[in-house]
């Protein structure tokens, strides 16, 4: 009797499950729909109806529903909701990124790529923003790990050339900024930027 109220119970909770991931589907669909068609507030809505606060996918989706109504501060809350969930889910730091670069909170900006270098050291292009981040905070020391890491990845990239090469100046590394200059000169002949630097290194 015992293992019948159990299977019972089991095949109920089964069943309500499955009926709670057929309305999540159904109110994602209508969220694409909403969204596709500009509704950014009907989109959101719609997940709202099925929320919960333990599911990543729908924190997720609503950080960027929010992010795109333009409202970052719930943008943020839902992001950083999905990645309690998932502490590793890159996407969902990213996710968050965007609305806090918009609200100009550049060290929560920061923690998130430091925190992604944590998971994934040699992500090239978290590692040219991180780097950007401490070039404009004169950082250059800590500037210099994150551009040299890009380059050492992407040795002919016109962006981390560009950095790595303007970092080694404010290093006083002036041969190392001469020879990146050059190199950037080799992707972008005439480059305004690089010739500044090559001018500063003479």
């Amino acid at each position: 009797m015992k293992n019948k109220i159990i299977l019972i119970y089991t095949v109920l909770v089964f069943g309500l499950n499955l009926k709670a991931q057929d309305a999540l589907q159904t109110a994602f669909e209508k969220s694409y729909v909403q969204e596709k068609s500009g509704n950014y507030t009907g989109a959101i809505s719609e997940l709202k109806n099925v929320y919960h606060a333990s599911d990543y996918e729908t924190n997720l989706r609503l950080g960027y529903l929010h992010y795109m109504a333009g409202q970052q501060a719930e943008s943020m809350n839902y992001y950083a909701k999905a990645m309690l969930i998932y502490p590793n889910a890159i996407e969902a730091k990213m996710g968050y990124v965007y609305p806090a670069s918009i609200l100009g909170k550049w060290d929560e900006v920061l923690k998130q790529y430091v925190d992604i270098l944590k998971i994934d050291p040699v992500n090239s292009g978290i590692n040219y923003k991180a780097g950007l981040i401490y070039y404009n905070r004169k950082n250059y020391p800590t500037a210099y790990k994150h551009f040299d890491m890009v380059v050492s990845h992407y040795p002919f990239d016109y962006d981390g050339l560009l950095m790595f090469a303007w970092t080694n100046l404010q290093l006083g590394k002036m041969n190392e900024a001469k020879i990146f200059f050059k190199r950037v000169l080799l992707l972008s002949p005439n480059d305004k930027s690089a010739l500044e630097g090559l001018n500063l290194v003479k």
